[in-house]
């Protein structure tokens, strides 16, 4: 540290010794934050790992269902003390019990561990706990010395330090980043995939619809083709030619309507919100491109080609329909998790769905997913100190190794080298022989319970940059990333997206509250439409309730946000 931060440490100490002893035993000491180190216990400028003497932190962290339950026993926790000397004394709750537990933890300072990870915390939280001084400030620690791996991510990617920041440039916790792509090739660009069964396209002679007129045929052929389709393909139930959960985030049909008006779609799932290459926040359930797309579904809907559980089933009726093989259409981040099918059934080109690329009504577009561009990103996810760190420096010095090019993976997904038989990750070499991450053939394994075997979580980035360097790309998504960029990417018109933003804790507060009655607003009345259509007085009513509902002061903060914003954040590349 510099002679002023010194200084200034040693002034904060004097001052917090005397708020303790003189709120002895009350509430306001509990809650006070703790102080940086003594100015005889004042930390370095950076730390050489290993430390030349064994130090002790304390941490919280969560652990899944059914998978070791101390940290410690974790080969990456395990490598890590030994690579950096320092011990960490772990508080360990179950994953499915955390959202109850994690606020009784924060509610009571004393009990309080040094730091979190992962944290797990939303904007709101974020806020409060700072503003409670529960959680500290850590941007004065994110140096090149003390967390170069950290920097070094800030540097190549300046729009994740920018959305870490609060309105005054505290930077509250460390996030969490995984790029898969960038900008309108990111794997968050688009949702609620729409795929179609090529199967049933090949059979009855049709070809891939570009238009909605020719959907709605492929639709009807599907039909009217029932009993041929069933015995072709032993098909044990009724035919659905579109399946959807309607206000199901990425389940949802909404993807098909972009083309209507302005094409501007409706992208953002609970807010609604896109904007206009004018830079003016709108909301998507006020365009008449919107109220046209819902009225196209209800003719879908009339003619019988939607599912009529769409409106009511849960996500396991879903799945259990389509892995029945009884779906024409159906939506989701990935097929192969509805229709049952393998990762190598996908690669091999013999899974008979594939994604159906942007209809054209009055024009082709896709709007990109609100923050998209910036994806992968998790503000709250990473980690963060409390008020009880004794040594702030020492502890963002060992989460900054999380940032390591070559941990990060790992944290993510798992690791390699271990003694059970399977791992994620087998050590490998990249082009220029340096070390790197190759993604292992599981064979039976789930690959979701290896990963939530081996990692860890917490503070990590992946960037787009490291494929091919330090880590290989994964399998289930570098499919998903190619139909994107082949399929999507070419559609993406729209100039700017809406960038993920910490909001003041005023503006979390007043757009939560506000899009409580918006959101339910919207997809009431769409849903309805659906079913019932959309009569003038029925349209009429929507936007004069939207009003009621207080929709313009919600995009006036919207606005103020975007305004502010830097064009890296806003552009959609």
């Amino acid at each position: 540290m510099s002679k002023m931060r010194k200084s200034l440490a040693l002034v904060m100490a004097l001052i917090m010794t005397v708020v303790l002893l003189a709120g002895c035993g009350g509430q306001k000491a509990e809650n006070a934050p703790a102080a940086e180190p003594k100015a005889d216990q004042a930390a370095p400028e950076s730390y050489e790992f290993p430390l030349a003497e064994k130090a002790e932190i304390s941490g919280l962290t969560r652990f899944p269902a059914n998978t070791e339950s101390e940290p410690n026993n974790r080969t990456i926790y395990k490598r890590l003390e030994e690579k950096t000397n320092v011990h960490v004394n772990w508080k360990a709750i179950q994953s499915d019990q955390w959202g109850d537990k994690i606020a009784l933890e924060m509610a009571n300072i004393k009990t309080l561990p040094e730091f979190i990870s992962p944290a797990g915390l939303g904007d709101a939280d974020i806020l409060k706990y700072a503003k409670q001084g529960v959680i500290i400030p850590l941007e004065d620690y994110i140096t090149p010395e003390l967390m170069p791996n950290l920097t070094k991510v800030f540097e190549q990617a300046p729009e994740y330090k920018d959305m870490c920041k609060d309105e005054n440039g505290h930077i509250w916790t460390l996030p969490w980043i995984e790029q898969l792509g960038v900008g309108k090739t990111a794997i968050q660009t688009i949702g609620n995939m729409p795929f179609i069964n090529t199967a049933w396209l090949d059979f009855l002679g049709l070809e891939m619809p570009k238009t909605v007129d020719e959907f709605k045929d492929v639709l009807i052929a599907f039909r009217d083709n029932a009993d041929a389709l069933k015995a072709e393909f032993n098909i044990d139930g009724d035919i659905i030619p579109l399946a959807c959960i309607v206000n199901g985030g990425n389940e949802d049909c909404r993807v098909l309507c972009n083309g209507f008006g302005e094409g501007y779609g409706d992208p953002d799932d609970w807010r609604h919100i896109v904007i206009t290459d004018d830079k003016k926040v709108i909301c998507a359930a006020t365009t008449q491109g919107w109220r046209a797309g819902v009225e196209w579904l209800h003719d879908l809907y009339t003619e019988n080609l939607f599912d009529p559980d769409a409106f009511t089933q849960e996500w396991s009726t879903y799945v259990a329909k389509g892995k029945s093989g009884r779906y024409g259409v159906c939506f989701s981040w990935d097929v192969a998790n509805i229709v049952g099918l393998t990762m190598a059934d996908i690669q091999n080109g013999t899974a008979g769905w594939a994604p159906l690329p942007m209809l054209k009504a009055d024009t082709v577009n896709l709007t990109p997913n609100t923050g998209s561009l910036t994806s992968g990103f998790d503000r709250g996810r990473g980690a963060v100190l409390t008020a009880n760190a004794k040594n702030p420096a020492l502890i963002c010095a060992w989460l900054d190794q999380m940032y390591d090019p070559i941990q990060s993976p790992q944290n993510n997904w798992g690791t390699y080298g271990e003694d059970d038989g399977f791992d994620i990750f087998v050590m490998d070499k990249n082009d220029k022989g340096e070390p790197m991450l190759k993604h292992a053939d599981l064979g039976d394994h789930s690959p979701v319970e290896v990963r939530e075997a081996e990692m860890v979580d917490g503070p990590l980035a992946v960037l787009d940059s490291y494929y091919g360097v330090y880590v290989t790309c994964p399998d289930d998504a570098k499919y998903r990333l190619d139909w994107i960029k082949d399929i999507y990417t070419p559609d993406m018109h729209t100039k700017y997206v809406f960038p993920n933003v910490l909001m003041s804790s005023d503006d979390t507060k007043e757009v939560s509250n506000l899009l409580a009655d918006i959101d339910k607003c919207i997809e009431t009345a769409r849903a309805n439409a659906i079913m019932n259509g959309f009569s003038d007085a029925d349209w009429d009513k929507l936007q004069s309730d939207l009003q009621a509902y207080k929709l313009d002061q919600l995009l006036a903060i919207f606005q103020k946000y975007v305004d502010a914003a830097s064009d890296v954040a806003l552009i959609a590349k």
